[in-house]
């Protein structure tokens, strides 16, 4: 399939922005331009906006199973286009084609969950403590159009968390995606438009986000806000938010630790944990980043660790037997080398000590593209930078530990609280876990297995509101009290 040049999706057309104005999509293996984009302008958003507003009173007026339906018919096309979707998603953000392919059909399960959820919407009746001819009734109504904003990481699944809840709802959407991976969430939009999807109910845009935002999150028209990114942004995001009284729900940064107990599975945590740190080269927001491993076993797992890097077969996603791809942009590249450079010169207050052991990687590979070899640091100050900041890539950072507690104690050291992991056949020690990390997420003795029924969020610094779960929908939602007495 011939990479695209991808427009706007706005009132049910789509359509190149109003100026004309494109952008260019390259291709992470290479660094060669693959496609353009529009570049969508105060024109163009003020029609996606209007769009929107007569979107949302079509599609609240419709019965939840008829909404359901045009979502399941949705979730069918995805799944019939997922190996199409999957090489685009591949040729513009690296990832390998099994993982896009993976996404994909994932989204098309997600869309499923929530058209069926969408008809468990309930209200309640209370009966009144003063007259019982009195109708207390709680009702939930959808909250309105929707501005959701969303990363180039995952550009399918981060769309469709969105999207799912909202719609099943009855809220319409406009979606500012990622510029650098702008056609696999336009297929995304195309399977719901040819599903039926009334024009209006959900918009596409691109361009420059601080525009964008700045544009829509005020608006009158927008009633809730919901961003997947970065700590810092998110927190712009939601001061802007703030002044204009809009829900919000942020899926923010991580820098998820993976505890690993002296009673663990080594060959188990090496095989779960390392399959996570590499899977789309670390820029995963619950990718583990901070192995926390008992001294006793810190050099057997650390070798094990090293080996399952050194395994990994690192190239253009599209090519067979690749199972890690490119960073996604040379931004990326950049970051991995100052974040492995700082870990090595980083000095200990202790006199004489240096800084962490590059076990392995730790470069660049080769010239084009934007490729990163594997890196397992051992002995990690925590002073370093990869253990305060999130690295968002290939970078696995190991430090060994003597009690629980004070493992417990550095996993909750950063403000950030979205996921974490942990390796022990203990009960009692998993119980302890349980209570105690301070995530929104938790895996015990295995990978991350987010799905559309479990909430997918984090708490401190890593955001609030959940993309699972029927909690996804309570923010889509308005709760209202309305009584009518029977005269």
């Amino acid at each position: 399939m011939t990479y695209p040049d991808t427009q706007l999706f706005i009132n049910g057309q789509w359509q190149d922005a109003a100026s004309g104005k494109t952008l260019a999509v390259f291709n992470p293996a290479t660094g060669q331009e693959i496609g353009r984009v529009a570049h969508a302008g105060i024109a163009d958003l003020d029609a996606a906006l209007a769009a929107a507003q007569t979107g949302f009173e079509t599609w609240r007026d419709l019965p939840a199973i008829e909404r359901s339906k045009v979502m399941r018919r949705a979730a069918a096309f995805l799944r019939e286009r997922a190996a199409a979707i999957a090489l685009l998603l591949t040729q513009e953000q690296g990832k390998p084609l099994a993982e896009a392919k993976g996404e994909t059909l994932a989204a098309a399960d997600i869309i499923d969950w929530f058209a069926d959820e969408g008809l468990r919407v309930y209200g309640r009746i209370v009966p009144s403590r003063f007259n019982l001819a009195a109708r207390q009734m709680v009702l939930k109504d959808p909250v309105g159009p929707v501005a959701a904003f969303t990363p180039w990481n995952f550009p399918v699944n981060q769309v469709v968390r969105k999207l799912g809840a909202a719609l099943a709802c009855g809220c319409s959407m406009i979606v500012k995606a990622a510029e650098e991976t702008p056609a696999s969430p336009a297929e995304l939009v195309r399977a719901f438009a040819d599903a039926g999807l009334p024009a209006g109910v959900l918009g596409l845009v691109y361009g420059n986000p601080a525009e964008i935002s700045g544009y829509l999150i005020p608006h009158p028209v927008i009633r809730k806000i919901t961003f997947t990114g970065s700590t810092p942004v998110g927190k712009q995001l939601a001061a802007l938010a703030g002044q204009h009284m809009k829900r919000v729900t942020m899926e923010l940064g991580g820098h998820a630790p993976v505890i690993v107990a002296e009673d663990a599975d080594v060959a188990l945590a090496v095989k779960t944990a390392g399959g996570a740190k590499f899977r789309n080269a670390g820029q995963v927001c619950i990718s583990p980043t901070r192995f926390l491993v008992h001294e006793s076993i810190q050099n057997q797992f650390a070798a094990a660790l090293v080996k399952h890097a050194q395994g990994l077969k690192v190239g253009d996603g599209t090519t067979e037997g690749t199972t890690m791809g490119p960073l996604a942009n040379p931004r990326r590249v950049t970051a991995m080398a100052d974040f492995t450079q700082d870990a090595l010169q980083v000095i200990y207050d202790i006199p004489y000590r240096t800084g962490a052991t590059l076990a392995t990687g730790g470069a660049r590979i080769g010239e084009a593209g934007n490729f990163w070899q594997p890196t397992v640091l051992t002995d990690v100050p925590l002073a370093a930078k990869v253990f305060n900041d999130e690295p968002f890539g290939p970078v696995a950072a190991i430090r060994p530990f003597n009690t629980l507690d004070e493992a417990i104690a550095e996993a909750n050291r950063l403000p950030y609280g979205l996921a974490a992991y942990a390796f022990t056949k203990s009960l009692k020690n998993a119980d302890l876990l349980a209570r105690r990390v301070e995530v929104g997420m938790l895996w015990v003795n295995m990978a991350a297995a987010p799905s559309a029924e479990l909430p997918f969020g984090g708490i401190k610094d890593s955001g609030y509101g959940t993309e699972g779960g029927p909690e996804a929908l309570e923010a889509y939602l308005n709760v209202r009290a309305v009584t009518v007495m029977n005269v």
